[in-house]
């Protein structure tokens, strides 16, 4: 069964890696291609090998951070395919270091690509589907956005897009269109690159060959993009070594204290009586942490 058969999807990021696989598994899944990317020679690869095996592709060049380049992968769609069913948000950069010693420059290409970019593929396409009154968004963010060591900007772009995520996700609802993201773990030429710098600081956790290929991620973007995930929205599902699983939202948890004119003396006492002891574990991937006051030899910081 072709899933996608008679559907017109958008997927950035396309030319290489995870986005290169969304793409040659939505066309084989019977849908049509807009492939886009910033290296003009990756995409058409991508478009003529779809082509090569009879689907449909054409692809657009250029930088998601671009209003009219993201602007245009919608435009095409529908002109080039009479509608647009899916957008696969993939196109991201990724670095990894510490915080005290990154720069403006890299935090601001990294920001342009992986938020507004998001932003702006999105909001062009919403506009589309709103319209229409059917879509999907699969917004793809990381699991380092709930804190991961040398990742700290990069998981703040990603939790930016699990926040746009539910934003979206409420807002399209009424018109039938939906939104999740997902949060996938595949070797890839960005998760390579990483790789090498994690052996150079140290970080590295997992083998490189137990990393998944991209190609074992994709039939879960189809899946979202499809129709065969109709009431599944404002979701983030995850990924990781042929797990998946759905990742929780942030949201206030017992126990709470209410009290009228709250002093600074009062809260300290209300931290130290209920709220220390349900302090919640934070990070993922190389290390997570916990505080405990009786840990004072590591400043109270406990991590596995």
């Amino acid at each position: 069964m072709t899933i996608l058969k008679g559907k017109s999807v958008v997927i950035t990021g396309a030319g290489q890696g995870l986005g290169r696989a969304y793409a040659i598994r939505a066309a084989e899944q019977g849908a049509s291609v807009i492939v886009n990317d910033i290296d003009g020679k990756f995409a058409a690869d991508v478009v003529q090998l779809i082509k090569g095996k009879g689907g449909r592709a054409v692809s657009v060049v250029g930088s998601v951070a671009d209003w009219a380049v993201a602007e245009s992968l919608t435009r095409t769609c529908i002109s080039e395919f009479g509608a647009i069913d899916g957008v696969i948000n993939n196109a991201a950069m990724h670095y990894i270091e510490f915080p005290w010693e990154e720069n403006a420059a890299q935090i601001r290409q990294l920001i342009e690509v992986n938020v507004l970019g998001t932003i702006y593929c999105g909001l062009h396409a919403l506009k589309a589907m709103i319209a229409q009154r059917r879509g999907s968004i699969v917004n793809v963010t990381s699991g380092a956005h709930l804190g991961m060591e040398l990742r700290s900007t990069y998981g703040a772009s990603k939790g930016a897009v699990a926040s746009l995520t539910y934003g979206w996700a409420g807002e399209a609802m009424p018109y039938n269109v939906r939104v999740n993201a997902l949060s996938p773990v595949a070797l890839t030429p960005m998760t390579e690159a990483s790789i090498e710098d994690q052996k150079r600081f140290g970080h590295l956790k997992r083998p490189v060959g137990d990393t998944p290929s991209p190609e074992s991620i994709a039939p879960l973007a189809n899946y979202l993009i499809s129709d065969l995930s109709q009431g599944i929205t404002g979701q983030i599902v995850r990924m990781a070594w042929n797990q998946i699983s759905i990742l929780a939202h942030p949201m206030d948890v017992p126990p709470s204290e209410s009290r009228e004119g709250w002093t600074e003396n009062d809260i300290a006492a209300a931290f130290d009586q209920t709220f220390r002891k349900h302090l919640k574990p934070f990070g993922v991937g190389v290390k997570t942490y916990a505080w405990d006051l009786g840990n004072a030899e590591n400043g109270g910081r406990v991590k596995s």
